[in-house]
């Protein structure tokens, strides 16, 4: 549980730099320099109001310079990625296991809030990721890393296939994302590439029957966080949905 529990406060840490790592890249900006400040009155954050979540709460949700709003995705991206990370080191038992699961989740927060707001999967987060994921399985499992390549290959390959086919609704970064999953969860892609769709599936159908068909299908819905929701899926219940499908359906 100790582990757990300092793997959540690392996890609010960490998430604290991937709201500016989600600001800052899109914009082509240094994740370094300038120190973190107030997008209102560009005063840089004290180190005492910069802690994830309790700075925010303290501070009223505005800055201390000049009293303006501060979002309240801050201290949310930063509690989330805390609770994953959490959940992570909770649910999976071995170093390997643990590593990955937690490495994909610093990059799928990121790559949603960013494809949210900007359409775009920025390669920096997935060239990222590839190099990441390879490194960690071949120094920890690299008994299972074939099995992590072919799931990385054929889930990127499922995606390009549907890029190539339907341009307009899949771009190259996720079949990019979808790759670098693969690399991450070896087998428990599918089924994260599975609640992605249905999901994506789901929500479309939510549109179209409050814009109806004409409007809801002009509608742009960026396909990346669904891949994240996917991911984060398998990350906690990957092996029990393939179980499941296997005891269910294969018999």
């Amino acid at each position: 549980m100790e582990a757990a529990t300092f793997a959540g406060i690392l996890g609010a840490v960490f998430g604290s730099f991937l709201n500016v790592v989600a600001y800052r890249l899109p914009r082509h900006e240094s994740l370094i320099t300038p120190a973190s400040h107030c997008p209102k009155c560009g005063t840089p954050v004290k180190p005492y109001d910069n802690i994830p979540i309790l700075s925010w709460l303290l501070l009223r949700g505005r800055c201390r310079s000049c009293s303006q709003p501060i979002s309240a995705r801050y201290p949310l991206v930063e509690a989330l990625t805390g609770a994953l990370c959490l959940g992570a080191v909770l649910v999976h038992h071995s170093a390997v296991g643990i590593a990955l699961s937690v490495i994909l989740i610093l990059l799928v927060v990121p790559a949603a809030l960013i494809d949210l707001e900007h359409r775009i999967i920025p390669n920096r987060i997935t060239g990222l990721g590839a190099v990441l994921a390879l490194l960690i399985g071949l120094a920890l499992d690299p008994s299972g890393e074939p099995e992590r390549l072919i799931a990385g290959a054929a889930a990127g390959g499922f995606l390009l296939l549907a890029a190539l086919a339907y341009p307009g609704g899949m771009g190259m970064g996720d079949v990019k994302l979808a790759a670098v999953m693969g690399l991450f969860l070896g087998a428990a892609v599918a089924p994260a590439i599975m609640v992605a769709l249905l999901t994506g599936v789901v929500l479309g159908a939510v549109v179209i029957a409050r814009k109806g068909a004409r409007e809801g299908r002009k509608t742009a819905i960026p396909f990346g966080p669904f891949l994240a929701f996917g991911a984060l899926s398998a990350v906690f219940v990957g092996p029990q949905i393939i179980d499941v499908y296997v005891n269910h359906f294969l018999h």
